[in-house]
């Protein structure tokens, strides 16, 4: 199989979603590598050029929106094509913005297989796109801000309905809303943490909304 440059480079920070992008793409032949956050994946990229980049956008360190923007930032690897995959940002807004920052293709979780392996082919296979110019730093930190406080909204509102719902439910009814209740306060603390860093480094530049 004709890969252009290296292999492909998955990051995922979810140990059990790494794992099976990594099996089914090794499967059907595709040579690999992973990463668990964004600043892993650039270091990666350091050391070879991958040929495609598959990143999960809510990750520890550096999430998917940071990697791409630094990957195109740079001209030795803004034609890296970069497939987002993701089960919280999946609004229209949050694929936008995903696509302003040259996203080949958006994948929504749970991954579908057949649909990501034929994602990925096209990709791979297609002649270079005409990537879009990097997003000026101010225009590409108000669209991040924004997105990660719709999505710190969203987080807690899903928070306090599940906390509501978890008062009325039966006892054996309550451990799997229980486990819901805990991945999205997983979430959300994850999403205050990119905020706050994010707000930190626009106060340290002097950059005001």
């Amino acid at each position: 199989m004709n890969i252009p440059y290296g292999p492909i480079l998955v990051v995922e920070d979810t140990p059990s979603v790494r794992e099976l992008l990594d099996v089914t793409l090794r499967f059907k032949g595709y040579p690999v590598v992973t990463a668990c956050n964004g600043q892993e994946a650039l270091e990666i990229i350091q050391r070879e050029r991958p040929a495609l980049i598959i990143t999960d956008i809510l990750m520890p360190t550096m999430d998917g929106y940071s990697l791409a923007h630094t990957v195109r930032k740079d001209p030795r690897t803004l034609s890296i094509p970069i497939i987002f995959i993701s089960a919280t940002y999946v609004t229209s807004e949050d694929k936008a913005f995903a696509l302003s920052l040259g996203a080949a293709r958006f994948i929504e979780k749970p991954v579908d297989t057949e649909d990501f392996l034929l994602s990925v082919a096209e990709v791979l296979t297609q002649s270079s796109p005409t990537m879009p110019r990097p997003l000026e730093e101010q225009v590409f930190y108000r669209g991040y801000r924004e997105r990660l406080e719709a999505k710190l909204t969203h987080k807690n509102t899903q928070i306090a309905r599940t906390e509501r719902l978890l008062e009325t439910l039966p006892p054996d009814q309550q451990p799997a809303f229980q486990a819901l209740l805990n991945s999205a306060i997983d979430d959300r603390d994850e999403i205050r943490r990119e905020l706050a860093s994010l707000l930190h480094l626009l106060q340290s530049n002097g950059a005001k909304r």
